[in-house]
């Protein structure tokens, strides 16, 4: 059987491809050269500042968005375990890390430069980041009991490397240098203040709690916040950023027990999850679908066990974009667009890498793909002015007059062929069609590429006979 540290790495790792995907959105955007005004203004999510710099700048948010720079971010979501139950709280983000660039002289002493050539390539300066992870395993009667705090350190340094040209030989220097980060995390698990117990019910089940024996839901709390004192207030932003928490984001998990959606608690828990106070960040479950072991808090919001597309070849650090049309424009810049980007950054020159290495298979996966989003209802399918419609049915088409998409109104008094009857995630009902006499229906079938109307806008027809023309 899986033990509980191992069952929390196992959704950790599941959640890893959409927690890297937070921590470097917007990273680096296309063109993915330096020079590009989008990539000179950066950081936009879960940024926690030095305290003394936000003050200056009137940064006073508490609402749930991410993209609000604040000096502490704080997570509360709902956690139903045993006392002798432990929580594991993994705190990532981004340090900032200044590639700076010097040319080498005649003589063998070295000059700031904006870039230097070396041949075939080139090095631009430009900030760069380092990964940061912390994790941090308490019992949870020790969260019960009171607060318990964390020191983040993140340590400074500079690194030098050399710029080597065609031949090998050392035409400049990188230097990259990182400030010093500190923050607190603090933890508690507390009470909510209308009580988060399940009603003793016979028919209580697995899915309404972890355990039939764990009626109570605490609050827990993560409030991580910038303690750096080193920044002036009257800091440039740049200068802030060096000394900032970068896209932080919490991954919550328990090895005897659940967390509770926000997004669709429990009837018993859903007081208990309005009274959650999320600032500059949202947890949503997370890990394999139906896992409730894990926690996700994003300053980007989420749905629960979100996932990367599995077409996806790789993070384009931009989740707003197609993939399919970002990887086209890509390839569509110049020689010296790609040259400059190589040189901006190793994640842009990995991007370049991967996206002239598709293969035609995987830009066609790119195109597209079909999923089934809605659950067909069983055979019983749906009744319509007492009429049985099911998979098979003749309807014809009446959609509403106000409230529909406007190209149905074309197809009122059409009839239509019903090929499935489904469910959405609302319960509500709809009934898949396609319409006769389209020529290309065939094709829409084959296709799976249906038209949709609810039960209340369509007719029931008698089935057509054989060779009757419908």
């Amino acid at each position: 059987m899986e033990n509980g540290p191992a069952r929390v790495a196992r959704s950790f790792a599941h959640a890893r491809a959409v927690a890297d995907a937070i921590l470097y959105e917007g990273y680096l955007l296309y063109p993915y050269r330096r020079s590009s005004g989008k990539n000179r203004v950066r950081w936009q999510f879960g940024v926690i500042v030095p305290p003394a710099w936000a003050d200056a700048h009137g940064l006073t948010d508490t609402s749930v968005a991410g993209s609000a720079e604040a000096p502490w971010q704080q997570t509360e979501c709902l956690l139903s375990a045993p006392d002798d139950a432990a929580v594991t709280c993994r705190v990532r983000f981004l340090q900032t890390q200044r590639k700076s660039v010097e040319e080498r002289l005649p003589e063998g002493s070295f000059h700031p430069a904006d870039f230097v050539n070396a041949g075939e390539r080139m090095e631009v300066g430009f900030d760069e980041a380092v990964p940061q992870e912390f994790d941090f395993r308490i019992p949870l009667r020790d969260l019960r009991a009171g607060e318990q705090k964390f020191e983040l350190r993140a340590p400074g340094g500079e690194d030098t490397a050399p710029i080597l040209d065609d031949e090998g030989r050392v035409v400049g220097r990188a230097v990259r240098r990182r400030w010093p980060l500190t923050a607190v995390v603090t933890l508690s698990a507390t009470p909510p203040a209308a009580p988060g117990e399940a009603p003793p019910r016979a028919d209580l089940t697995r899915a309404d709690l972890p355990r039939a024996d764990l009626p109570r839901a605490d609050l827990l709390r993560v409030h991580i916040a910038n303690t750096d004192a080193a920044t002036a207030a009257d800091a440039p932003r740049d200068e802030a950023l060096c000394r900032s928490l970068l896209a932080c984001h919490v991954l919550l998990g328990t090895d005897d027990g659940a967390f509770l959606s926000l997004l669709d608690p429990p009837e018993w828990a859903a007081a208990a999850a309005r009274e959650c106070v999320n600032v500059h960040t949202f947890p949503v479950l997370t890990g394999e679908p139906g896992d409730r072991h894990a926690v996700l808090s994003s300053p980007i919001l989420l749905y629960d066990h979100p996932q990367v597309a599995p077409e996806s070849p790789g993070d384009l650090h931009d989740a707003t974009e197609i993939d399919e049309i970002l990887s086209l424009r890509t390839l569509t810049l110049t020689d010296e667009e790609k040259r400059e980007a190589r040189g901006t950054d190793p994640r842009a020159a990995a991007i370049l890498d991967r996206t002239e290495s598709l293969s035609p298979e995987a830009f066609a996966r790119l195109h597209g793909t079909i999923r089934t989003p809605l659950p067909e209802s069983d055979g019983a399918g749906v009744v319509v002015a007492g009429v049985p419609v099911a998979k098979g049915s003749r309807v014809r088409l009446r959609p509403r007059t106000r409230g529909t998409d406007p190209q149905d109104r074309f197809l009122d008094g059409r009839t239509a062929l019903v090929e499935a009857v489904m469910t959405d995630v609302d319960d509500g009902t709809h009934l898949a069609v396609t319409v006769e006499d389209d020529p290309a229906a065939d094709l829409n079938q084959w296709y799976g590429r249906f038209r949709y109307f609810a039960p209340d806008e369509v007719e029931p027809l008698p089935a057509a006979a054989d060779g009757e023309p419908r």
